[in-house]
């Protein structure tokens, strides 16, 4: 198994939204913050190639919205999947799964472009796509919360195509990558536990977007359920801790991932690391 980082876009976010209820005197001495109240976010999504597969995680969120919508987004540095997979000696064709842990314009807006004859196509021509099947039906039954997170020019190309498989429940999913299911984000966000023979490499996509968000009362205002989300936080925390998890932040500009340890105020970060060492 061969683990790399595919970081899709780099981007910014108000630091209020980012922190829900906690004070910018608080977030700010664990996350800084860039200019006008915005933090630096990276969309780091995960490439595993295991036998003869090449699986992506997320896909970041592609460039079909036209300048005015990344102007919103604030998006900095270069973007896309084409030259970080070109890095890692492949291209989108040799893509053989596409795992998304939620569908989210930031994690599934990659897997598909607008062609030159202005149709919207997939990216991964040969590619599986994966998604919870709670997670595909709340999106099609969209909030006012979360409506302006799902668009249909995202879903439908892979609806259509005939390789969408929906995951109905945790478990084993191939071999050495297991699934488990949060919902405090959104319904039915899936989480990989990936164990690469030296350890077990959690990546945490919006469940715990970066290592600030370890302690419980850090939650994001965009999450549903604030309350159950750091209910499912604390308890995933201490299995993590108990079981030498290392995390693997999706939206970390700073931190790639860590290890955990026991402090004085709980679970917090231990070691931080980059995976590469896990190839080796």
């Amino acid at each position: 198994m061969k683990l790399t980082p595919i970081e899709a876009d780099y981007w910014m976010m108000d630091g209020g939204v980012a922190f829900g209820v906690v004070p910018k005197s608080l977030w700010t001495k664990v996350y800084p913050e860039d200019r006008d109240n915005l933090i630096r976010i990276t969309t780091r999504c995960l490439l595993i190639q295991t036998g003869c597969r090449n699986i992506l995680i997320d896909t970041g969120m592609g460039d079909k919205r036209g300048d005015k919508y990344y102007t919103y987004k604030y998006r900095f540095g270069e973007s896309g999947l084409v030259k970080p997979l070109a890095k890692a000696g492949l291209s989108p064709a040799d893509i053989t799964d596409i795992l998304f842990t939620h569908l989210h314009d930031d994690h599934v807006g990659g897997a598909t472009f607008v062609n030159e004859g202005g149709m919207v196509e997939e990216f991964f021509k040969n590619a599986l796509y994966w998604c919870s099947a709670a997670h595909w039906s709340w999106s099609e039954n969209s909030n006012k919360r979360e409506s302006a997170a799902y668009f249909r020019d995202n879903l439908e190309p892979l609806e259509k195509s005939g390789r969408l498989r929906l995951i109905e429940e945790e478990g084993e999913w191939i071999e050495g990558i297991w699934l488990r299911i949060f919902n405090g984000h959104t319904r039915g966000q899936l989480i990989p536990v990936i164990n690469t023979g030296k350890a077990k490499l959690v990546f945490t996509a919006d469940f715990i977007p970066a290592l600030a968000y370890l302690p419980i009362p850090y939650v994001p205002s965009v999450d549903i359920e604030p309350l159950l989300s750091m209910t499912e936080k604390e308890s995933f925390l201490e299995e993590a801790l108990k079981n030498d998890y290392i995390l693997f932040f999706e939206h970390d500009y700073f931190h790639e991932a860590c290890r955990l340890t026991s402090g004085k105020k709980g679970v917090e970060a231990g070691e931080l690391l980059k995976i590469s060492h896990l190839n080796s």
